[in-house]
């Protein structure tokens, strides 16, 4: 298990206390399929063994708390003992979308324009140290560029 992949396990653990946040993330998208997990995500569990998901609007809680019982059996079929034993939908913050199912996505790193390059030049000038100076300006530019799509880094 690599670093990164403890860390958020640890991290996601914090939410319930019997550790199974990690699991019930991973076969998350599984049990309920791409669209619900793009609108529907778990919070926490709750100690009496409540898995609390957050969806994108009153529309998504309402309608996916009347497929609550198929989606549990879903999670008990991957999860067994871990699975939460109910579930409570309400409207609430959901992460970025996963990736797809293609593998992650990655964002074009943009190329500054000589505007940009300028611009981050002239922020970075008064950097005694040269290296620093052109990591600094480098970073600015970055930061000033835009992607192919028009939006900033």
């Amino acid at each position: 298990m690599d670093r990164i992949q403890h860390l958020v396990e640890r991290q996601l653990g914090r939410f319930d206390g019997q550790g199974s946040m990690p699991r019930i993330v991973s076969a998350w998208p599984g049990a309920v399929g791409e669209e619900v997990a793009r609108n529907a995500w778990p919070a926490r569990v709750a100690r009496d063994g409540t898995l609390h998901v957050h969806t994108s609007s009153s529309v998504w809680a309402f309608e996916l708390g009347q497929l609550a019982p198929r989606i549990v059996e879903r999670l008990a079929a991957e999860l067994g003992e871990q699975a939460p034993k109910t579930l409570r939908f309400v409207q609430g913050h959901l992460p970025e979308a996963p990736p797809a199912a293609g593998g992650a996505t990655r964002r074009e790193t943009p190329v500054p324009s000589p505007e940009a390059l300028a611009a981050a030049a002239s922020l970075a000038a008064a950097i005694d140290d040269e290296e620093l100076r052109e990591r600094v300006a480098r970073a600015a530019a970055l930061g000033l560029a835009r992607t192919p799509d028009g939006r900033s880094f």
